[in-house]
């Protein structure tokens, strides 16, 4: 027996314009990505971490945000610190806000050893620094994060969708969770973080999030939203057929 689909579905068969008012920034760690991203007009933003920073070559951690803020002045910028200990993770915390208005800082939620970083948080906020609170995957961490923002302060609240579902937990009740908290603080937004898909998106404009972060992959695979399902099927068809041919496969 067939499965019956409801064609309206949103998330389903939804389109571009389907975004409603979610912004989607680029994450990455190459200059020449978030050129060709901004010059193209995709998208309103960029993120980066020390992980992506590392895994692309990138040694000079200032140089490399600065040549970013001179190529991109007039979008959001999120860079993380990296200490471990909370006066030193503050120290960074100053000094990188202090390379651009269009800069927010980002901070783990606790550091390595498990220790909260919200004090520290509430002590930044309360001096007016823009803050990406990062690597939340819980409830209980996002409303500790919303209780210390400040209500007159921009703020960004990364929540990692995407290793929630990796764990086998549907994300979609905890970002819908997630916004009506931050419903809170005028100033805070909610971003779906550790894009792993095209659906994502979609799912995280559904939820309310008001801010994804995808790569250059996903985007470019954002072009496909939409697209008739027979005829990508009969282009799938045709690429297994073109790669056998090209290998000379026989038997």
């Amino acid at each position: 027996m067939l499965t019956q689909v409801d064609p309206s579905a949103p998330i389903k068969t939804a389109g571009a314009s389907s975004l409603g008012g979610l912004k989607v920034f680029g994450d990455g760690a190459s200059l020449a990505d978030f050129s060709r991203l901004y010059d193209q007009g995709r998208v309103t933003g960029f993120t980066t971490n020390p992980t992506l920073m590392f895994k692309a070559g990138i040694t000079d951690y200032a140089d490399f945000a600065r040549q970013l803020i001179t190529l991109i002045p007039d979008m959001p910028l999120s860079f993380e610190v990296f200490s471990d200990d909370f006066a030193e993770m503050e120290r960074q915390a100053r000094l990188i806000a202090g390379w651009g208005d269009n800069v927010y800082v980002k901070i783990p939620i606790t550091n390595t050893r498990g220790q909260s970083s919200l004090p520290m948080i509430e002590t930044l906020a309360a001096d007016g620094v823009k803050l990406n609170i990062t690597a939340m995957l819980t409830l209980e961490q996002v409303a500790g994060a919303i209780e210390v923002l400040a209500d007159d302060v921009p703020a960004i609240l990364s929540v990692f969708a995407g290793r929630i579902a990796d764990t086998g937990v549907d994300p979609v009740p905890v970002m819908r969770a997630a916004v009506a908290m931050a419903a809170r603080k005028p100033l805070a937004e909610v971003l779906w973080a550790s894009t792993r898909e095209v659906l994502n998106v979609f799912q995280a404009a559904e939820c309310g999030c008001h801010i994804i972060t995808a790569t250059p992959d996903i985007l470019k695979k954002l072009d496909m939203a939409g697209r008739d399902l027979e005829a990508l099927s009969l282009d799938t068809v045709a690429m297994f057929r073109a790669d056998a041919v090209a290998a000379g496969f026989s038997l």
